[in-house]
This record gives C-alpha cells, sequence and structure tokens, in this order.
C-alpha cells in the first residue's frame, strides 16, 4: 500500500466527520443551502486561505537541505495560490455582501482554531505535517466543490462570478492532488508519514467543526449577513 493510499484508508472515520456537517448534507442532498449560509462559507474561506501562502512560505523557510524536492513543491504551490483570498472576497460582493466589512472582519472560533493548529504544526511540531492540511483541504475542494456551485447557484440564483472560488478550485486542485500523491509516495522517514497522519486527521476535525459553524453564524443577526440579505433582494 502506498502512503497516499493509506492516508485516505486511515482518515476515513475523520473524513466522515467532516462530510456529515448538516449544512453540508442540506446542501448536497437537499439542495438547500440560504444566501447567508453561502456568504458565511466564503467569510469562513477567505479567513483561512488569507493564511495558506504565509504557511507555505513558514513551511518552506523551516524544511532542511536533504528536502529540497518538498520546498520546490512548497514554491510551486505558494505561486498557484497568490491572490486566493482576493477571489474569495469578489464572490462575496457579487452575491451582494461588503467585502470590506469581511476584510476587517474576525473569524468564527472554529476557523480561528483551525489556522491556530496550522501554525502551531508549522512552527512547533514538524513543517511536514503540514501536507495534513494540503490533503484535507484539496480533497474536499476535489469532492464537493464544484457540485456544491452548481447546486448552491442553481437555488440562490446568483451570477457566475459568485463562485470563482468554488469552481476554480474544483478542477485546479484534482491536478494539485496527483502531484500531491507522487509526493507523498515518495517519504522515506516514518516520522514525516506520522506527522502528517495525525495532521489530516485532526484538519479533518477542525474543517468540520468550520462547516458545523457556518449554520448557526449565518442565522445570527449580524452587519454581514444583513447587508447581504438586503443587497441581494
Amino acid at each position: 500500500m502506498t502512503f497516499f493510499d493509506r492516508i485516505q484508508q486511515e482518515t476515513q472515520q475523520e473524513r466522515s466527520y467532516l462530510l456529515s456537517a448538516p449544512v453540508i448534507q442540506r446542501c448536497m442532498t437537499e439542495g438547500q443551502f440560504s444566501l447567508a449560509e453561502y456568504i458565511e462559507f466564503l467569510t469562513q474561506a477567505y479567513h483561512h486561505v488569507k493564511h495558506t501562502v504565509p504557511l507555505l512560505m513558514a513551511v518552506g523557510s523551516r524544511l532542511p537541505m536533504e528536502k529540497e524536492n518538498y520546498r520546490e513543491a512548497i514554491a510551486e504551490y505558494i505561486d498557484e495560490e497568490l491572490g486566493h483570498q482576493e477571489w474569495i472576497l469578489n464572490d462575496i460582493a457579487a452575491c451582494g455582501a461588503d467585502k470590506k466589512m469581511v476584510r476587517q472582519s474576525r473569524p468564527n472560533m472554529a476557523t480561528e482554531l483551525m489556522v491556530a493548529y496550522a501554525y502551531d504544526t508549522v512552527t512547533r511540531n514538524n513543517p511536514m505535517a503540514f501536507f495534513g492540511m494540503v490533503f484535507v483541504l484539496e480533497g474536499t475542494s476535489i469532492n464537493l466543490a464544484s457540485q456544491a456551485a452548481d447546486i448552491i447557484q442553481k437555488h440562490l440564483s446568483l451570477p457566475n462570478k459568485a463562485f470563482s472560488y468554488l469552481r476554480s478550485h474544483g478542477s485546479l486542485d484534482q491536478e494539485h492532488m496527483v502531484f500531491f500523491a507522487k509526493l507523498m509516495n515518495s517519504l522515506t522517514e516514518e516520522k514525516d508519514r506520522e506527522d502528517i497522519l495525525h495532521a489530516a486527521k485532526m484538519f479533518f476535525r477542525l474543517y468540520g467543526n468550520i462547516f458545523r459553524s457556518i449554520e448557526q453564524a449565518a442565522a445570527d443577526v449580524n452587519p454581514i449577513n444583513h447587508n447581504a440579505i438586503v443587497n441581494a433582494a
């Protein structure tokens, strides 16, 4: 069994936790997803995606010379991830919400905890473990992004320009995952494998908690969601 296959097999329980989030189930099986929930999803995506490049830079700076090939892979990821948080803000604006307000807002607790764990993993534990987060975010994107975009657009009648983040990541991350699998299968150190596997399990749980937080946050009366509903009406 390759290490990539092992990651997929040994994270099934944690993956199921993420996919069983009520908001995902409602969207994918019933086509029920509110405008406020979509804006809240994009808002939390903005708050973690804006850390992707800084985290990748931190990983690259901490890898030893004998892992130069992984540093080169990180450099490729950085080049492809630059500016994606701005795509999300533009999607938010296309939904009728105030992207400046989103930019200045704080992430919710679940998002802040996932970002904090990512930095802690990179700086305190093992920078290679960050590939566990890559596996979770890109794997989830492949499985859900494009299909979810079609369902949400149909249900909410939003313009194509409101889905640049979801639709671009659905296709882009498929290419990334092929590259990622080759990268993981080339690992020789068991500690790196174990740390990546542990991180993947943690990130499935942490990312699942973000989706679980969306429903409640969207239901709360707050300026971002209120403006979104008013402006989109």
